[in-house]
């Protein structure tokens, strides 16, 4: 309303070519009432034919504005077009939206084509009805009597259905596409589900989904049918009053054109003219209603597209509840915002951090990569509340990141792995009891079911000094995703696992119920399956898709251009990317490890490596 308000010209242009529309509505049922009464009924056939002559003209000229009525729509519905265009797509940059893609190509499209839709319908109706309420009452006043109660009554009753029905379809919509993504989730890992034996678990939880989206659907049935009363209210009941009252209405002085003429108003204008608001309004409307709302960005009026609360998974073991006295975040707020973040370690030194800001949805994926030293790991450290900006502010839900220690677990590139049995190390984030069978899915989900079974299951004792690094990460991250955090942090995580078991784990953690993933990515396969990269590149750093920030970051597209398989060296080596930047746990370093982040053939940094030794015996 506020945006057809800031319009008034197109509304007046709009207006204008619409009184012909109601001026032929007026003369279809006065014409027909003069030519029968005037005419035929008084055996004046010339007269009759006359009067049908006029509704005939009027009938051009009603189709004359019609046409130019489509002319006055479209000033109202591409300057929508367009604010919303501009909406979606300032989100895509600004903010790196996971849905500005779809917004730009089907949403926006909807909501034109709906609004355009609802603006004819609604016209049509206003103008009709008061043509065809002004043509009854110059028939007979007494006509009104009949017609305008059950019209009133029935247009009155659709009105107050009409914000429950939004509701109903807004909820339906939602439940269907929770149902479609936890079967998207769940049937890539349908074989890991059998393995896990989580059949039951898995049926149980879409069972649940679905239920929730059949009932959803009969609310919205329910709503519906109000729409099949409201239109025999206001469009078939004065049909039947007008028959039923047609004696009386005859000796109050209306005269039978007058009758033949209110029936033609009724059949011929009011009741399709309330059919086609009733149906665009009620079907339609609440599409548009919907579709403004996900269009919309937080604290806007129209609301703020949800993001999902949490995301299912095709192993979904039981999570606990949060710690009591950790306060959950608002749902509206992102897992993590970043607004300007600077950071330097001495006042004198160069920023690490330069001016960094984004915001990561609950469910989100983020990988974060650059060359060594761009600050990678201290922009973990900020979000792990471990160092303070020093300029600029992050938040993790909605929170401070200092104040969110509940919601956040950093696992760093050294895992620490203590002696004693499996099950403490990997309940060492828990403080309630871990059930085994929740330890067992996890570790099969992250990849760590392997040395599970090799130390004999959960109560097995490990030996961190006989364990590789690889197994060593791999229990890592198995205790992170057991944790209550809905944030993990993996800072290089993954480095000692092949490509293989680091996908594994990472996707693991991208479909982990009400989780939210950043990854510091030493493989570009991690940024190309995260939804959102960040590339850390002092002030040019660049965030958004894998697409965005290949086109806008020049050392993107360098760093995904040296791990392209056109670019192998010369040495056979396993990584499916084209370059092993680290050897697989157990194997000896070559001397020569050819890095992701310099030129193919470049000696690695001492101190990342421990070249000419066994990479399974590092601490």
């Amino acid at each position: 309303m506020r945006f057809l308000r800031a319009r008034p010209r197109a509304l007046l242009r709009l207006a204008g070519w619409s009184v012909l529309e109601a001026g032929q509505t007026f003369l279809l049922g006065y014409a027909l009432a003069r030519a029968l009464d005037d005419g035929f009924l008084s055996g004046r056939a010339a007269v009759g034919l006359g009067w049908l002559a006029v509704a005939g003209a009027g009938a051009l000229v009603g189709a004359y504005g019609t046409g130019r009525v489509y002319r006055a729509v479209a000033e109202l519905v591409e300057p929508l077009r367009d604010r919303l265009v501009t909406r979606v797509v300032g989100r895509g940059v600004r903010e790196g939206h996971g849905g500005a893609l779809s917004g730009l190509t089907q949403q926006v499209e909807i909501a034109r084509d709906t609004f355009a839709g609802l603006v004819m319908v609604s016209r049509s109706f206003l103008f009709t009805s008061a043509g065809a309420l002004a043509g009854l009452f110059a028939l007979a006043p007494p006509l009104l009597l009949v017609v305008l109660p059950p019209l009133a009554a029935g247009v009155g009753l659709f009105a107050a259905t009409l914000r429950p029905l939004a509701r109903r379809q807004e909820e339906f919509l939602a439940a269907d596409e929770a149902l479609a993504e936890r079967l998207g989730a769940v049937c890539p890992g349908l074989r890991d589900v059998s393995a896990a034996g989580a059949e039951e678990r898995i049926a149980a939880n879409l069972a649940e989904a679905a239920d929730a989206e059949l009932r959803a659907a009969r609310s919205l049935a329910r709503w519906g049918v109000t729409r099949v009363v409201c239109l025999a209210l206001g469009g078939h009941m004065p049909v039947v009053l007008l028959l039923a009252g047609a004696p009386w209405l005859l000796a109050h002085g209306t005269t039978p054109g007058a009758l033949v003429g209110a029936l033609a108003y009724v059949t011929q204008s009011l009741l399709p003219a309330l059919s086609g608001l009733i149906h665009g309004l009620g079907t339609s409307g609440s599409r548009l209603t919907v579709v403004l709302r996900r269009l919309a960005p937080p604290g806007e009026p129209a609301g703020s597209p949800g993001e999902p609360a949490d995301r299912p998974h095709a192993l979904p073991s039981p999570r606990p509840a949060a710690p009591a006295d950790v306060t959950p975040p608002q749902p509206a707020a992102p897992a993590l915002s970043l607004t300007s973040v600077t950071f330097a370690f001495g006042p004198a030194s160069a920023p690490v951090v330069d001016d960094v800001s984004l915001e990561l949805p609950a469910g989100g994926h983020l990988a974060v990569v650059g060359p060594s030293g761009s600050g990678k790991s201290t922009l973990a450290g900020l979000v792990a509340g471990l160092l303070e900006p020093g300029r600029g502010e992050v938040r993790v839900g909605g929170r401070p990141a200092a104040e969110a220690a509940g919601w956040r677990v950093l696992v760093p590139q050294e895992a620490y792995v203590f002696s004693g049995t499996l099950a403490e190390n990997l309940a060492y984030l828990r403080a309630d009891p871990v059930p085994r069978d929740e330890m067992v899915a996890a570790a099969e989900a992250v990849g760590l079911a392997p040395l599970l079974e090799g130390v004999g299951g959960t109560q097995g004792v490990v030996d961190p000094a006989a364990l590789s690094a690889g197994e060593r990460q791999l229990i890592a991250l198995t205790r992170a995703y057991l944790s209550h955090a809905p944030l993990t942090l993996l800072d290089e995580a993954t480095c000692h696992l092949d490509p293989e078991a680091e996908e594994r784990a990472e996707r693991a953690f991208a479909g982990r119920p009400g989780g939210t993933l950043v990854v510091v990515a030493h493989r570009i396969s991690s940024a190309r399956r995260a939804e959102r990269v960040l590339v850390m590149d002092g002030p040019r750093s660049a965030y958004g898709t894998h697409a965005q920030v290949l086109r806008r970051s020049a050392l993107y597209r360098e760093l995904v251009g040296r791990w392209e398989p056109s670019s192998q060296p010369a040495l056979a080596l396993r990584d499916a990317d084209g370059v092993d930047a680290v050897a697989g746990p157990g194997l000896a370093g070559d001397g020569r490890h050819v890095v992701a982040y310099g030129p193919v053939g470049q000696v690695q940094a001492a101190g990342d490596l421990r070249d000419g030794g066994t990479l399974g015996r590092e601490g």
